[in-house]
């Protein structure tokens, strides 16, 4: 599983590197939030794009 960045390729090591530093600065308990958080941003986005190109029709 490739990621492609802007530096390169992420792997799992940098993935749980990273997956350990936002547990870190966030806290285990805050991590369900954060992700509802997230979902919820990127469900409105993926809406909000699909309505612009509704109204262009």
């Amino acid at each position: 599983m490739e990621v492609l960045a802007l530096f390169g390729p992420i792997g799992m090591p940098e993935m749980l590197i990273i997956l350990a530093i936002v547990i870190l600065i966030f806290g285990a308990s805050r991590l369900p939030e954060l992700g509802r958080g997230i979902g919820a941003g990127i469900k409105n986005f993926k809406s909000s794009i699909k309505d612009g190109q509704n109204k262009d029709e």
